[in-house]
Protein backbone atom coordinates (compact mmCIF):
# COMPACT_ATOMS: atom_id res chain seq x y z
CA UNK A 1 0.00 0.00 0.00
CA UNK A 2 1.58 3.12 -0.97
CA UNK A 3 0.13 6.50 0.82
CA UNK A 4 -0.72 9.68 -0.96
CA UNK A 5 1.86 12.45 -0.88
CA UNK A 6 0.55 14.81 0.26
CA UNK A 7 -1.18 13.10 2.87
CA UNK A 8 -4.88 13.17 2.28
CA UNK A 9 -8.06 11.20 3.65
CA UNK A 10 -10.48 9.69 1.41
CA UNK A 11 -14.13 10.82 1.36
CA UNK A 12 -14.69 7.52 3.54
CA UNK A 13 -12.45 9.03 6.27
CA UNK A 14 -9.60 6.70 5.57
CA UNK A 15 -6.17 7.48 4.35
CA UNK A 16 -5.60 8.13 0.53
CA UNK A 17 -3.43 5.65 -1.25
CA UNK A 18 -1.61 6.23 -4.70
CA UNK A 19 -0.89 3.74 -7.82
CA UNK A 20 2.45 2.44 -7.63
CA UNK A 21 3.34 4.64 -10.73
CA UNK A 22 1.76 7.68 -8.68
CA UNK A 23 3.96 6.99 -5.62
CA UNK A 24 7.02 6.92 -7.94
CA UNK A 25 6.22 10.13 -9.00
CA UNK A 26 5.73 11.37 -5.58
CA UNK A 27 8.81 10.21 -4.19
CA UNK A 28 10.60 12.33 -6.95
CA UNK A 29 8.87 15.41 -6.28
CA UNK A 30 9.80 14.90 -2.40
CA UNK A 31 13.41 14.22 -3.21
CA UNK A 32 13.72 17.00 -5.41
CA UNK A 33 11.92 19.53 -2.78
CA UNK A 34 13.75 18.72 -0.06
CA UNK A 35 17.20 19.83 1.29
CA UNK A 36 19.70 17.84 2.12
CA UNK A 37 20.25 17.70 5.65
CA UNK A 38 16.44 18.70 6.34
CA UNK A 39 14.93 15.19 6.99
CA UNK A 40 16.16 13.83 10.52
CA UNK A 41 18.48 10.85 10.54
CA UNK A 42 18.63 11.09 6.59
CA UNK A 43 21.14 13.66 6.14
CA UNK A 44 22.26 12.94 2.29
CA UNK A 45 18.45 12.55 0.92
CA UNK A 46 17.62 15.31 -1.14
CA UNK A 47 19.25 17.67 -3.49
CA UNK A 48 19.12 21.01 -3.02
CA UNK A 49 16.90 22.11 -5.81
CA UNK A 50 15.25 25.21 -4.23
CA UNK A 51 18.67 26.61 -3.46
CA UNK A 52 19.27 27.12 -6.98
CA UNK A 53 16.26 29.03 -7.61
CA UNK A 54 17.84 32.06 -7.36
CA UNK A 55 21.01 31.34 -8.82
CA UNK A 56 22.09 33.12 -11.92
CA UNK A 57 20.68 31.06 -15.12
CA UNK A 58 23.58 30.38 -16.96
CA UNK A 59 24.80 27.12 -18.83
CA UNK A 60 27.00 26.22 -15.75
CA UNK A 61 24.55 26.53 -13.34
CA UNK A 62 22.19 24.50 -15.60
CA UNK A 63 24.82 21.66 -15.64
CA UNK A 64 25.33 21.75 -11.43
CA UNK A 65 21.83 21.38 -10.95
CA UNK A 66 21.75 18.50 -13.76
CA UNK A 67 24.18 16.62 -12.08
CA UNK A 68 23.54 17.18 -9.09
CA UNK A 69 19.82 16.18 -9.26
CA UNK A 70 20.90 12.85 -11.30
CA UNK A 71 23.01 11.89 -8.26
CA UNK A 72 20.15 12.60 -5.92
CA UNK A 73 18.00 10.21 -8.32
CA UNK A 74 21.09 8.22 -8.45
CA UNK A 75 21.56 7.21 -5.09
CA UNK A 76 17.88 7.62 -3.10
CA UNK A 77 15.70 5.82 -5.85
CA UNK A 78 17.78 3.39 -7.95
CA UNK A 79 15.82 0.57 -6.43
CA UNK A 80 12.67 1.66 -8.01
CA UNK A 81 13.42 3.52 -11.22
CA UNK A 82 16.39 4.03 -13.63
CA UNK A 83 16.95 7.74 -15.20
CA UNK A 84 16.60 7.54 -19.12
CA UNK A 85 16.96 11.65 -19.43
CA UNK A 86 16.76 14.77 -17.73
CA UNK A 87 17.01 18.49 -19.02
CA UNK A 88 17.05 21.44 -16.98
CA UNK A 89 15.60 24.66 -18.81
CA UNK A 90 14.80 28.34 -17.29
CA UNK A 91 12.41 30.08 -18.81
CA UNK A 92 9.61 32.82 -18.14
CA UNK A 93 10.47 33.03 -14.62
CA UNK A 94 10.83 29.15 -13.90
CA UNK A 95 13.19 26.59 -13.82
CA UNK A 96 11.75 23.61 -15.37
CA UNK A 97 13.62 20.14 -14.33
CA UNK A 98 12.40 17.00 -17.13
CA UNK A 99 12.44 13.78 -16.48
CA UNK A 100 12.18 10.36 -18.63
CA UNK A 101 12.92 7.27 -16.39
CA UNK A 102 12.27 3.66 -16.54
CA UNK A 103 9.83 2.14 -13.75
CA UNK A 104 12.13 -1.20 -12.78
CA UNK A 105 9.05 -2.78 -11.38
CA UNK A 106 6.76 -2.66 -14.92
CA UNK A 107 9.28 -2.10 -16.89
CA UNK A 108 7.13 0.63 -18.40
CA UNK A 109 8.81 4.45 -19.45
CA UNK A 110 7.22 7.71 -17.62
CA UNK A 111 7.99 11.64 -17.67
CA UNK A 112 7.29 13.90 -14.92
CA UNK A 113 8.28 17.94 -15.25
CA UNK A 114 8.44 19.79 -12.13
CA UNK A 115 8.46 23.24 -12.06
CA UNK A 116 9.32 25.73 -9.74
CA UNK A 117 8.69 29.86 -9.85
CA UNK A 118 12.11 31.63 -9.43
CA UNK A 119 12.93 34.79 -7.85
Amino acid sequence: MNINFPYQLTPQGVTATASADDHIAQMLEQLLFTRPGERVNRPTFGCGLLDLVFSPTSPEVQAALSVTVSAAIQQQLSDVLKLESLGVTWAASTLQVDLTYLILATGASATQTISVPTG
